[in-house]
């Protein structure tokens, strides 16, 4: 489905997204990667990843232009064989690969995928946050890692049907070097992201299994009208915390009726963990001002606690002995 489209046929689209100058940035330094029949992005793939040989010349870029994902995907694949059994260099700009997730395809673009002499295919990709003295933030590193073992993933479905072909575990990245714009690059090993994704592509329920547990007649098609869409939507279990709000289009729709129903998840993870058996803010409340709440549990005592300690500073005695 679409969660952004629903988020917003709900009434709560989710108000972030890459910046518009971040995304041009973005355009125009993969656009120079890529000049000259990806020439600078050759070259540096083979200083990294192309061993001893002659630096590579007479680079194949194949028309990849298909009719819908499908279509493109038919053709990376035979692109990919006809380059292999070529035996030279070939540069495969944006190529679209298919990966079963959850027993349903998905569609993969990755920024390049480069053919060497050898057979061996390399995962390319492009990012826009600079590598200063050779080094990246871990994390943004760590995401593309993730990312570029997924693309991995599909290319070895693909490889397992073309003689002499291999998926190198080694992908390279490639990044502004410094605060220039001037490309460079480094090799992530993502042996293991490939192998936790593999594991996780295993344990995944099936979309039938998942729709078959739905009520009759639940959908998610942004068109349905509003209550509908709300009846759907209530009708899958959500746990919410304040970290989705930076992964999940539905999150903000979740942090409202969170928000309504006065749930404690709404204040994040450590704080529901700490509550035990109270779920809502209300029942918080009471059992911190004494009305409810065994005052043997912990938990009940705690807050008891420390709305005496508020008390006694909001009237200006002792905060604390």
């Amino acid at each position: 489905m679409d969660k952004a489209a629903l988020a917003a046929a709900l009434g709560s689209p989710a108000p972030y997204g890459q910046s518009q100058f971040a995304f041009v940035r973005g355009n125009a330094f993969e656009a120079r990667v890529k000049a000259d029949g990806g020439t600078e992005l050759m070259r540096l793939l083979h200083e990294h990843l192309g061993g001893a040989g002659e630096a590579p010349h007479g680079i194949a870029v194949p028309d990849l232009t298909a009719a819908g994902p499908e279509g493109r995907a038919a053709r990376t694949a035979l692109a990919l064989r006809e380059a292999t059994e070529a035996g030279g260099w070939a540069l495969l700009d944006h190529p679209m690969l298919a990966l079963e997730v959850a027993g349903s395809p998905a569609y993969l673009e990755p920024d390049a995928v480069a053919v060497h002499p050898d057979g061996t295919w390399t995962v390319v990709e492009i990012k826009s946050f600079p590598m200063v003295d050779g080094s990246a933030d871990a994390a943004k590193v760590g995401a593309a890692a993730r990312q570029s073992a997924v693309y991995v993933l599909a290319l070895e479905r693909i490889a397992e049907r073309t003689e002499g072909a291999e998926v190198g575990h080694r992908v390279l990245l490639v990044c502004p070097k410094d605060f220039s714009n001037l490309p460079t690059a480094s090799v992530v090993d993502v042996r293991k992201q490939r192998a936790v994704t593999r594991r996780q592509l295993t344990r995944l329920t099936r979309i039938e299994d998942i729709a078959a547990t739905l009520p009759p007649g639940a959908g998610f098609d942004p068109e349905c009208p509003r209550p509908q869409l709300e009846a759907a939507v209530e009708s899958v279990g959500a746990a919410y915390a304040p970290e989705c709000l930076a992964a999940c289009e539905l999150a903000f729709h979740c942090r409202a009726k969170a928000r309504a129903a006065g749930a404690v998840e709404a204040l994040g993870r450590s704080v529901r963990g700490e509550l035990g058996g109270l779920t809502t803010v209300g029942e918080v409340l009471a059992a911190a001002a004494g009305k409810e709440g065994d005052p043997a549990d912990p938990t009940v005592a705690a807050l008891r606690r420390a709305a005496a300690l508020r008390a006694e500073a909001l009237a200006g005695g002792p905060a604390c002995r």
